[in-house]
């Protein structure tokens, strides 16, 4: 939006509790006229949304849901800069739309006091009145908005109640005087807020009222640390003043939730009648859903489903299968049309295999989303947290930290994206550090081929179970346990802080609206396009550049004369039989060529050079190249393996020829293999906890607007799949009685 433009519209934040119909309020408004993006320096999701009414044009800034605007952490500092203009890339509101629980007014009045202490033109929109009404509860509406001095309307927007009057009062709102509000706090509080203000006016340090008050109740010193009012005088200072309030019998920071609590009361006293009734229809569902057993029962039966349809191959793979049809067939039609060379090199192998890499991942996160949206939505997700709290707090993580890990075995970068129901910023990043270790579907087919060629198959419990398989749990099991035991570190240093106590507000279960889930579904599904897939794509151009060049023709020397006479003889060959035989060869010199070219690219030159540093797991220089060209996306190995071994690159974990290549291979100039049982397991370990997936990194750079945590991600999980794998590789030839391999 040009600054023109925005000098004639009005910029209005939206706020209000978890759970009170928010987002839908904010689609029901906006409709499909939305950006979302991230602000600068924090995880804080950036939503904006516009409508017109007449000749005005409203922007709505949709902030995160909140119970208070007690900033502690720089992500629950962003509400408050957006609405006292301290951000510099965002528009400063010219009024605010809270938006409330109709049947739960006690608590959600709470951040109303606060946003009425702003002296903003103010807007209350009283949602869900019909659920309020099923549980007995009626609002004297009319009497609520002169105790406020604030215009109150009521809406349901999950059916688009009352949407039409709200845009008619904001497109006016300009016209409304800010509330006259007397601060909740009793007068010593208040004079001492006053004085504050004037030691800081005095030392030529300017801080909106509303920052002072916050300054005295913020004894965890965040807020002095980030308004930068460093010196041991000026927190002598503040402790001095809490000292006297303390005296006066005005404790802080107790003294807030007494004093706006008895606010609420006096405000909503004769507004709110309540009549008995019998349970309403959610508390009945409760008592399943939320039951220790038959609430874990369906869970799991839930997330089973859910689970399913993101990794089946009927449900998700069907679409990835008509994505990658789409590009192989790209591939296949712009090579057919083009000359040998880097240029179609570079479009078939960087640029289309690289963009299908991105889009192939679409369906997934488009059907978690789905689901996601539906749970929240119609406010399961809140139970399912709750459920799932006992266990993730012996990790010092929330039950909301269990969708996220759930969805990371079918892909990383749907459970990173669904890190966002998590408010708490260091729950979010431990699991966003953590997801990438549950075994995805890409690391499966490095498990299947070591398994199937080097783990032996012993059968145990009368059959029932059997070493391979085993083996392949035991896989997922050791991406499990690293997670547990990286959760526990960073919550003990990087990101330590105090657990907090699991508060949820269980809202009344409703039908979900349609239209928010569709528009959930497609705000992902773009804004993993639009922002990973650029750094994806990039990334796949560089590994092509690698393996591609110096292509020197040198280096198949051997093989092009053979191959340019199998062409000749081929276009004048006429029996069939003579045309297979020609073909066959021909594929076989064209997989040579393709397996010289990787060993002399600079890619291979890569995995020679780091040869003395994967020795130690028991490698050669082949594993390690594959392994470089890997770091991207971890299936790639397969298909590398298939041209370093001269099979070509479209061999997969069922290839059997491949299978038996890695059991034949030697080190370089000797007859000792490669591969064995210890070597096999160093691999798979090394593919489980390693963060070879640039798409997982990049959503990581694009949820947390920082490089710092990708790397730190790549940094800390390479270091501990390189340990791990030597560790297991020791281990296995100690038992196996394996030599080791020199180093």
């Amino acid at each position: 939006m040009s600054l023109e433009q925005q000098t004639q519209s009005i910029a209005v934040a939206l706020i209000g509790n978890p759970n009170t119909g928010k987002s839908t309020l904010f689609n029901a408004l906006s409709g499909v006229r939305q950006r979302t993006g991230n602000y600068p320096g924090v995880t804080v999701e950036k939503k904006h949304g516009t409508f017109r009414v007449g000749d005005k044009s409203i922007e709505l800034i949709d902030l995160p849901g909140s119970y208070s605007l007690a900033p502690r952490s720089p992500d629950e500092m962003v509400a408050v800069d957006v609405l006292l203009g301290r951000l510099p890339a965002e528009r400063k509101p010219q009024a605010v739309l809270v938006i409330l629980d109709a049947g739960n007014l006690e608590r959600n009045l709470y951040i109303l006091s606060q946003v009425l202490e702003l002296r903003l033109p103010t807007i209350v929109a009283l949602n869900m009145i019909d659920v309020a009404q099923d549980k007995g509860v009626t609002v004297d509406v009319p009497l609520l908005a002169q105790r406020l001095g604030v215009p109150v309307l009521e809406t349901r927007a999950n059916h688009g109640a009352g949407v039409q009057q709200l845009r008619e009062a904001l497109a006016h709102i300009e016209d409304q005087a800010p509330p006259e509000y007397m601060s909740p706090f009793p007068p010593a509080f208040r004079e001492e807020v006053a004085g504050l203000q004037g030691k800081m006016v005095a030392s030529e340090v300017s801080a909106p009222r509303y920052l002072v008050e916050r300054l005295l109740l913020d004894t965890s010193g965040y807020l002095e640390k980030e308004l930068k009012l460093g010196g041991d005088n000026f927190h002598q200072t503040i402790e001095e003043a809490r000292a006297r309030l303390k005296e006066s019998g005005v404790p802080v920071p107790a003294v807030e939730a007494m004093s706006r609590y008895a606010w609420v009361r006096e405000t909503l006293s004769g507004v709110v009648q309540r009549k008995p009734v019998a349970p309403p229809l959610s508390d009945r569902i409760d008592r399943v859903m939320t039951h220790p057993i038959l609430g874990s029962f369906f869970f799991a039966i839930l997330m089973l489903t859910v689970f399913t349809a993101v990794f089946s191959d009927y449900i998700a793979g069907v679409p990835m299968g008509w994505i990658e049809g789409l590009f192989e067939g790209l591939g296949g039609l712009v090579g057919d049309n083009l000359a040998e060379g880097p240029f179609r090199s570079l479009l078939v192998d960087g640029v289309i295999a690289g963009v299908g890499g991105v889009l192939v991942f679409l369906p997934q996160i488009c059907i978690l989303f789905f689901f996601i949206a539906i749970l929240e939505d119609c406010g399961y997700m809140a139970r399912a947290a709750y459920l799932m709290d006992r266990l993730f707090s012996n990790v010092g993580l929330s039950g909301k930290s269990f969708i996220p890990l759930l969805s990371s075995f079918a892909c990383a970068i749907p459970g990173v994206m669904a890190t966002r129901v998590i408010e708490n910023r260091r729950d979010r990043l431990t699991t966003m550090m953590i997801a990438p270790l549950m075994s995805c579907a890409a690391r499966i087919p490095v498990y299947v081929v070591m398994i199937a060629a080097f783990v032996p198959q012993y059968s145990f419990a009368g059959g029932l179970l059997n070493s391979q398989a085993l083996t392949f749990a035991g896989m997922y099991l050791v991406g499990i346990v690293a997670a547990v035991f990286v959760a526990l570190v960073l919550k003990k240093t990087l990101l330590k802080g105090a657990t907090p106590p699991f508060v949820m507000e269980l809202p009344s279960y409703k039908w979900p609206s349609l239209t928010t889930v569709g528009l959930r579904v497609f705000e992902k599904g773009w804004s993993f396009i639009y922002r990973a897939g650029t750094l994806i794509f990039a990334s796949s151009v560089l590994v092509w550049a690698a393996a591609y060049y110096p292509h020197n023709d040198a280096a198949v020397a051997t093989w092009t004369p053979r191959l340019a006479e199998v062409e000749t003889e081929l276009a004048q060959a006429t029996e069939q039989a003579k045309i297979d035989e020609l073909e066959a060869e021909q594929g076989d010199l064209e997989h040579h060529i393709a397996g010289a070219y990787l060993r002399d690219s600079y890619l291979g030159r890569a995995g020679q050079w780091v040869e003395p540093v994967v020795r130690p797991l028991g490698w050669d220089w082949r594993i390690g190249c594959a392994t470089i060209a890997s770091f991207p996306a971890r299936e790639v190995i397969i298909g590398t393996l298939g041209v370093i071994y001269d099979l070509g690159g479209e061999e997969d974990e069922e290839s059997i020829p491949l299978r038996e290549k890695l059991k034949s291979a030697t080190w370089d100039g000797t007859d000792r293999p490669v591969y064995n049982l210890p070597v096999a397991l160093s691999v798979m370990v090394f593919f489980a906890l390693c963060a070879q997936c640039a798409a997982t990194l990049a959503v990581i750079k694009r949820e947390t607007n920082s490089w710092r945590w990708p790397i730190f991600t790549f940094v800390y999980m390479t270091l501990l799949a390189y340990f791990g794998a030597f560790i297991v590789y020791r281990i296995a030839a100690f038992f196996t009685t394996t030599p080791l391999v020199s180093v």
